[in-house]
C-alpha cells in the first residue's frame, strides 16, 4: 500500500483586496490499491470546498500535486510557514 504525503497547506492573503484564501493538497491511498489526490480551497473561516482525483499510481497522484503547487505559487498563494 501506499503511503500518504504530508498536506500542503497555502495561503493567499491581501486585504487590500479583500482577499483571504487557503488551499490544501495531500496525497492519500485508497482502499483499492490506487492514490487520490485531495484538495480543499476557500476563503479562510469557511470550510470550502472539496475534490478528490482518482489515480492509479501514487507517483501520478504526487505529479498532479506538484503541478498545482506550481501553478498555486505562481498565482500569489504562498507556503504555511509551520510545516514548510
Amino acid at each position: 500500500m501506499t503511503q500518504a504525503t504530508h498536506p500542503t497547506l497555502l495561503f493567499h492573503v491581501d486585504p487590500a483586496r479583500n482577499m483571504a484564501r487557503f488551499y490544501l493538497l495531500a496525497v492519500e491511498p485508497t482502499l483499492f490499491g490506487g492514490s487520490s489526490l485531495m484538495r480543499c480551497w476557500g476563503r479562510m473561516g469557511t470550510k470550502g470546498q472539496m475534490k478528490i482525483d482518482l489515480f492509479d499510481t501514487a507517483v501520478e497522484a504526487r505529479e498532479a500535486s506538484r503541478t498545482l503547487l506550481h501553478g498555486k505559487l505562481k498565482r500569489g498563494y504562498r507556503r504555511n510557514e509551520e510545516n514548510s
